[in-house]
């Protein structure tokens, strides 16, 4: 029996205009997806929009899947480099404080949080991009600087896993409309201090 072929991985962009290029895509597809959703959102718009070739955005991702799982990293990775963090301050709260406002910000487009939280369900169903250690992700290592941590043990890395996954479960559950923005709050807050409670 034959195989199945395994699903291209992404290109990485090397030169500055590479770079501009995949911004430029990332951009058209959070634009369009904040208009017409994940369903909505045609690869050939996406391209026309960003103004590349079909070919380029197809070199960079090579499906849906792919284009907003890294849509939800760039912007999680936007937010937290304009998020200014709080000299002397409490730790853990500024932990809470960073995970509630980056919630926030992603509800601000429905239809683009539901676009890159159902990606992300697509992705870990096997069915697309390389899995990697969440703890090494951008949101990670932001995580473990805030918490003061300059060289993580595995411990500390299993401890920013926990509370990624937990964010994500509340980020999640608000997208869906289970939970209040409100209670996301309370409940980030309650967890926060309860993962880090080695950290105080």
């Amino acid at each position: 029996m034959p195989k199945t072929a395994e699903p291209r991985q992404p290109a990485a962009p090397v030169s500055r205009r590479q770079l501009a290029r995949r911004v430029a895509i990332l951009r058209a597809a959070s634009e369009l997806a904040a208009r017409e959703g994940l369903a909505g959102v045609q690869m050939l718009d996406v391209a026309k929009e960003a103004g590349v070739a079909i070919a380029t955005l197809y070199r960079y991702f090579p499906s849906k899947t792919h284009l907003f799982t890294a849509v939800l990293e760039w912007h999680i990775e936007m937010f937290l480099e304009g998020h200014q963090d709080v000299d002397g301050g409490d730790r853990v709260e500024e932990v809470a404080e960073t995970l509630i406002a980056l919630t926030v910000k992603l509800l601000d487009s429905p239809l683009l949080a539901s676009a890159v939280a159902m990606s992300s369900f697509t992705e870990y169903a096997g069915t697309a991009p390389t899995r990697y250690d969440i703890a090494a992700s951008y949101l990670g290592r932001t995580l473990l600087r805030l918490l003061g941590v300059r060289e993580p043990q595995e411990e500390d890395r299993s401890t920013v896993r926990l509370l990624i996954y937990c964010w994500w479960g509340l980020f999640v559950a608000a997208q869906t409309e289970e939970i209040s923005v409100h209670r996301v709050e309370a409940d980030l807050r309650l967890a926060v201090r309860l993962i880090l409670a080695p950290y105080i």
